[in-house]
């Protein structure tokens, strides 16, 4: 800005310079060709330094050459007419910090055409962007959790089932279903009270956890049902799996003195088979099975033998 255009002032000269240095905002102008600062304001200069002859890409990412995510060419035609103004966002990185970028070619004093940058800092409007996604995403997790159990929900369950599901019947591996309901489960909350029947499913979420493989997905369906999607695993598999589990809950309730009776449940399994339409009717078969083992006696596992096409 050294020079003055055709009926410029100097006061007019001055009140620009004046005007630009009191942005709250980065102004600077550099070469095309050879990437020369010709003009920062006095924010530039305050937050990256005095440009002294320096480039564009050394005084504000102090980096050793032209920046890979440089715009220049965004800003030219290729008969190097201006474009329009090209306006994005970056994390610069050597501050930091976020900054929204307003890039343009213009002409400068001399007659050639130079890059004009206006950048302003929109670190805390992304902060809070931030802030604002990863509350989202924590309600959509808890939307997603049983609250008392911390186990995943029923929306959780179908969500991640349909999934489990189409991959298992696009692999051809077998893949089980477990129904678990807790057996006389309102009689302990008659007794004992809310209370007690909270920490007796709490300690069910515990077992699952503990017993089952990371491949597997357990969840709480409601009340006192559970299910579990059990990960290439066949139906005789399934059902030394859920043998383990009710030994599990039987020995983790006589452990607990302040029930005066033992928590046991029933199972009932189910495997994809290729008659099998979607994660309903698995359901829907481990259910009828689970009611067998209920109509047996409770404390035991029943296998819906599946039905192949």
């Amino acid at each position: 800005m050294q020079d003055l255009k055709s009926g410029e002032s100097m006061s007019e000269v001055s009140a620009l310079r004046t005007v630009l240095d009191n942005l709250d905002a980065l102004v600077y102008v550099s070469d095309f060709d050879t990437f020369d600062v010709l003009y920062m304001n006095a924010y530039g200069r305050r937050v990256w330094g005095e440009p002294a002859g320096r480039k564009c890409w050394e005084v504000l990412q102090g980096g050793d050459g032209p920046c890979a995510f440089c715009n220049n060419y965004r800003l030219r035609d290729e008969a190097g007419n201006p474009l329009e103004p090209d306006v994005w966002e970056f994390r610069n990185s050597l501050d930091g910090r976020w900054y929204q970028c307003r890039d343009q070619a213009i002409y400068w004093t001399d007659g050639r055409l130079v890059r004009l940058e206006v950048a302003t800092d929109i670190t805390r409007r992304k902060e809070m962007e931030q802030e604002l996604e990863d509350a989202h995403q924590r309600a959509e997790a808890q939307a997603r959790r049983d609250e008392l159990t911390g186990m995943p929900n029923r929306r959780a369950f179908f969500e991640l089932g349909d999934k489990f599901l189409a991959q298992f019947r696009r692999n051809g591996n077998p893949m089980s279903l477990m129904m678990i309901d807790l057996d006389h489960f309102k009689q302990i909350n008659d007794e004992y009270g809310h209370k007690a029947g909270d920490e007796v499913l709490r300690s069910v979420a515990g077992i699952l956890e503990r017993e089952l493989r990371a491949a597997d997905v357990a969840a709480r369906l409601g009340g006192e049902e559970f299910v579990v999607l059990l990960a290439d695993t066949d139906a005789g598999q399934a059902m030394r799996c859920a043998e383990r589990l009710l030994r599990a809950l039987e020995e983790e309730s006589t452990r607990d003195t302040s029930l005066a009776v033992g928590v046991t449940a029933s199972c009932g399994i189910a495997s994809l088979s290729d008659s099998t339409e979607d994660l309903f009717e698995l359901l829907r078969h481990a259910d009828h099975a689970m009611y067998r083992a209920k109509a047996k006696g409770r404390n035991c596992a029943e296998i819906l033998a599946p039905i192949q096409t």
